[in-house]
């Protein structure tokens, strides 16, 4: 049994908890007369972070606003976040090897061009709309294994590892749409420093630097590079995760021995005196310190910082996110706009887009003998599952206000459609993948 995935799960729950109250929170506050205007007001504010005349929240010399700070920097630092965990599955977890990785890397293929081929057959003839076909593409890990997490032992483990892949997969694939599609004009200064500021990153993973502070000190240099260069500045985030070092100074070895010898110092405690109090020496207290520090030195620069983030992002980065960009005026809405246009696009990418793309492709694969269903799977769930990854909030949301926040009025109406069939897309894969699998998986003892 992988404990430590399962106490992941049991965040991710939390999390989801969350991330729920705050959405909900956002979509009353934008519909309610006397505070709506202050909720949508609000993130045109200018933010600073200024010495002299230099403000580090600041593109093409002027400020940006309180929601560009969020959607540029906070979501920079989620993506780091998503990048150490990238870089971690393909050193040491699902994406570790051909045979762990082949059938989540399938199956998020089929989910991620599936939902993009809906979302064209949708709205074929409107180049505006087309620019949100990325949208549908990801799996929101915090809501999906959340949701996972919750028929507890009912879920094989192979099933939520599979999940758990693909949703990594997913958030890869997201990363690679929105460097490629979502930058603009290329300012050639900005971005030869901030190539300047990778090889930094690069020389020091290769110079054994394992102290975090360097990594996100020159991290934050190269996302004020990457926001004036054109390049979207979250990407910096994924850059510094991938320098951040997974190995250790010296081997785990030499600390594990350095715990054993030091811990051979104290004497032994007969189990009649194991509650008594003894006062240390200055010595004992020396080596218990150096036990301290050889403890800490085991655990990677890339394991730490990811640990260290997990906080931040669950409880202030995603949930500050969420209140900021799911409010959405719904009397500004029709109900016709809820079958029609982008709405009607992102609902259906979510819901039968990742469920078709993700089954599909998994089916074949497993058909041809290219790999194998997960061990204690049946089809049944399996297919219950394939339908929880039409829950794509947090990157779809993200996406969606770089498609179409720029684009004036028709954007933000555009925008608008865009978050409210994120939103309806999420919550029936949520609500139809909960009745599934309490059908399909086996009953609890």
């Amino acid at each position: 049994m992988n404990y430590s995935f399962l106490s992941k799960c049991k965040k991710h729950v939390t999390a989801s908890v969350v991330l729920i109250f705050f959405t909900v929170l956002a979509l009353i506050i934008a519909n309610v007369p006397e505070v709506k205007d202050w909720y949508f007001s609000i993130w045109g504010n200018t933010v600073s972070l200024s010495i002299g005349e230099f403000n580090f929240f600041s593109h093409g010399g002027h400020a940006i606003t309180l929601g560009q700070m969020i959607n540029d920097f906070l979501m920079a630092i989620f993506f780091l976040s998503v990048g150490l965990e990238i870089k971690r599955e393909i050193k040491v977890g699902e994406l570790s090897s051909m045979d762990k990785a082949l059938l989540p890397i399938i199956a998020a293929c089929g989910g991620m061009l599936v939902p993009v081929l809906i979302f064209y057959l949708a709205c074929p003839s409107d180049a505006l709309m087309q620019r949100g076909m990325a949208i549908p593409m990801a799996t929101d890990i915090a809501f999906s294994l959340g949701i996972l997490a919750t028929f507890k032992s009912r879920v094989p483990i192979g099933l939520k590892m599979f999940l758990a892949a693909l949703a990594v997969a997913d958030d890869l694939g997201g990363i690679i749409v929105i460097a490629l599609f979502y930058s603009s004009e290329i300012n050639m200064l900005y971005a030869g420093l901030a190539a300047l500021c990778v090889g930094v990153l690069i020389l020091g993973n290769l110079s054994k630097v394992r102290t975090k502070a360097f990594y996100v000190s020159v991290g934050l240099v190269l996302w004020y590079f990457m926001l004036n260069s054109g390049i979207h500045a979250t990407i910096a985030g994924v850059i510094v995760a991938f320098c951040v070092p997974a190995t250790l100074k010296k081997g785990t070895g030499y600390y594990l021995e350095r715990i054993r010898s030091n811990v051979n110092e104290f004497p032994v405690i007969e189990v009649d005196d194991l509650h008594n109090t003894i006062v240390l020496t200055n010595s004992q207290i020396h080596t218990l310190k150096s036990i301290e520090s050889a403890a800490d030195k085991m655990i990677s620069p890339l394991q730490d910082l990811e640990d260290n983030l997990h906080t931040l992002i669950n409880y202030v980065v995603i949930p500050l996110f969420a209140f900021a960009n799911a409010g959405i005026d719904l009397s500004q809405m029709t109900p016709s706009s809820l079958f029609s246009g982008v709405s009607l696009a992102v609902m259906l990418g979510l819901v039968l887009g990742k469920f078709v793309g993700v089954f599909s492709f998994s089916w074949l694969a497993i058909r041809f003998k290219v790999v194998k269903l997960p061990t204690g799977t049946t089809w049944q769930s399996f297919a219950s599952v394939c339908v929880v990854c039409g829950i794509g909030f947090t990157v779809s949301m993200f996406i969606a206000d770089l498609s179409y926040a720029s684009l004036g009025a028709d954007g933000a109406a555009m925008l608008g459609q865009a978050k409210l069939g994120v939103l309806l897309g999420s919550v029936i894969s949520a609500l139809l993948g909960c009745v599934l699998l309490n059908r399909t998986l086996p009953k609890a003892a």
